[in-house]
């Protein structure tokens, strides 16, 4: 009986090892399984999402390209007297008109650089319309200061500092140390190497845009060009006053807005308009900032792209600066001028 009940003790002992092995075995599938399931699903989300991408930048790129054509269209017509019927002049002040193309869709927007405050150009006279605007964008009073007579200081030739400004005795005493560049600015990223700049300043947050969206060094003149200029930049000018503004707004969505601007021009030697004309100008400009975002579903899904463009001829263009992707906020509807193409 004692052999009888070994063998059987052994059959038992085989039959677990070989449930263990086979769970074992089981579970190792299981998890190979899953794994290479994770696996594939990941692959094909990623390529959708690859693919998705591909088609928003392709769509972006097809917005500036009409964007460019469209500056292209303004500069052949704004003198144009006559009605175009449907072929609408689109102004270039930086608003966002819609387009689309088989089953996607992009909005761009062009926008002439006088419109912006060149940083390059500012003196001590003409920087009053920049302090003015950081204020607006609620930066305090003494940090404005600062930040106005370090960018002045900074492209200055002399190692002479302002009273809140600084020069190279200041940078280099800074814990990565640098001299101040004496020149002007090749770039509005080097805005953050300037004493009292900081990124929240120069790039927006939360409920804030930033600083630079209003800034060039391309265009030539330092006067603001009220039909490309945000209304930020507007408010900002020197003794701009509300009816001032409102009626300016109201030029500039009115049809001879799209024109030469020489009515509103007139209008600057005249009562109150007067005292803002040193620091205005109608005149375009041949430099614009083109954006332009691509999107083929879900409009919170899209790609952006952003050039400085410079038209040298009736029908050739210089591109100066191209970003992509670049970081567009998508246009409120409110903003958005609709379109069918």
């Amino acid at each position: 009986m004692k052999p009888i009940r070994q063998a059987i003790s052994i059959v038992k002992n085989d039959s677990g090892i070989a449930l263990m092995i086979v769970l074992w075995v089981a579970t190792l599938l299981i998890v190979i399984s899953f794994a290479f399931s994770m696996m594939v699903r990941s692959e094909v989300f990623s390529t959708i999402t690859f693919k998705e991408q591909a088609e928003n930048k392709y769509l972006a790129e097809a917005g500036m390209n009409r964007a460019i054509l469209e500056i292209f269209y303004r500069n052949a017509n704004k003198n144009n007297t006559t009605n175009l019927d449907e072929m609408e002049i689109y102004p270039t002040d930086g608003s966002f008109h819609s387009g689309q193309t088989g089953e996607g869709h992009y909005q761009f927007a062009g926008m002439d650089e006088t419109g912006k405050i060149n940083i390059n150009l500012l003196t001590d006279s003409t920087a009053l319309t920049l302090a003015n605007l950081l204020m607006n964008l609620g930066v305090e009073k003494t940090r404005v200061d600062t930040i106005i007579d370090s960018i002045l200081d900074w492209k200055d030739g002399d190692d002479l500092h302002r009273l809140h400004g600084a020069e190279s005795d200041y940078y280099m005493s800074l814990p990565n140390p640098y001299k101040a560049k004496d020149a002007n600015f090749e770039n509005l990223d080097e805005l953050l190497l300037v004493k009292g700049m900081t990124r929240d300043i120069l790039y927006g947050e939360e409920g804030r845009p930033g600083l630079i969206k209003y800034l060039t060094i391309y265009s030539s003149s330092v006067q603001i060009n009220i039909y490309a200029a945000s209304l930020d930049v507007l408010r900002a000018i020197p003794l701009m006053t509300d009816e001032i503004l409102q009626s300016i707004i109201n030029y500039r969505t009115a049809d001879n807005a799209k024109k030469d601007g020489s009515g509103f021009q007139s209008m600057l030697s005249t009562g109150d308009y007067a005292r803002i004309a040193p620091y205005v100008t109608t005149a375009d400009s041949n430099i614009y900032t083109v954006e332009a975002i691509g999107y083929t579903s879900a409009e919170n899904n899209y790609y952006g792209v952003r050039a400085i463009v410079r038209i040298e001829s009736a029908d050739r263009y210089r591109i100066l600066y191209y970003q992509s992707p670049a970081r567009i906020e998508m246009p409120k509807n409110d903003q958005l001028s609709k379109e069918n193409s």
